[in-house]
């Protein structure tokens, strides 16, 4: 009744018209389907055929039918797949994106702590320049008061120096007439 090499029914099926063979059975057409009577009623050969092909037709659509319940839980399995993928993707991103959040308020965080202690460094440095300008003026005035010091006695030893020249020159002027004078010296 079958042909062995392609599932397909033999010649049998030649008994059906050239339209009803080109044309797939459907289920109307099988509920539709009539059989012309022979004398002990339908003809075997024509309902045969028809069986043999409404049977082919029925183990294609069974055949396609299993295979797209295949493709649809395979298809499922991918979308599934996909959604945790999805949802794996979200999560590194958001977890990224803290990331570079936290990393950029840190980074903001240590630039604001590296401009305040370069701040209060500077600010250590002045007060440090300022200190040592202080000093140095300290110094610079006691130099001076040293300096008019110094010119002071500088200028008293001069003075008492030239008292001591004047009186030596008067005690000459009068040492030859043999009078001594004490020495006074003069203070200004």
């Amino acid at each position: 009744m079958f042909n062995e090499d392609s599932g397909r029914p033999t010649d049998q099926s030649a008994r059906l018209s050239s339209v009803d063979r080109n044309m797939s059975v459907t289920p109307i057409d099988m509920r539709q389907r009539e059989f012309g009577t022979a004398m002990r009623g339908f003809d075997r050969g024509e309902v045969t055929s028809f069986l043999v092909e409404a049977a082919g037709e029925y183990e294609l659509a069974l055949k396609d039918n299993d295979r797209l319940r295949q493709e649809i839980v395979r298809l499922e399995a991918s979308l599934h797949q996909f959604r945790e993928l999805e949802g794996s993707l979200k999560t590194t991103l958001m977890n990224a994106q803290k990331v570079a959040d936290d990393m950029r308020e840190n980074a903001v965080n240590e630039s604001q702590r590296i401009v305040r202690e370069a701040e209060a460094k500077a600010e250590t440095l002045v007060q440090g320049a300022q200190e040592k300008i202080d000093a140095a003026q300290r110094d610079v005035d006691s130099l001076w008061l040293k300096r008019r010091e110094a010119e002071a006695g500088i200028e008293a030893t001069i003075s008492v120096l030239q008292s001591t020249l004047e009186f030596m020159r008067e005690r000459e002027r009068h040492g030859r007439d043999g009078n001594v004078l004490p020495h006074r010296p003069n203070v200004a």
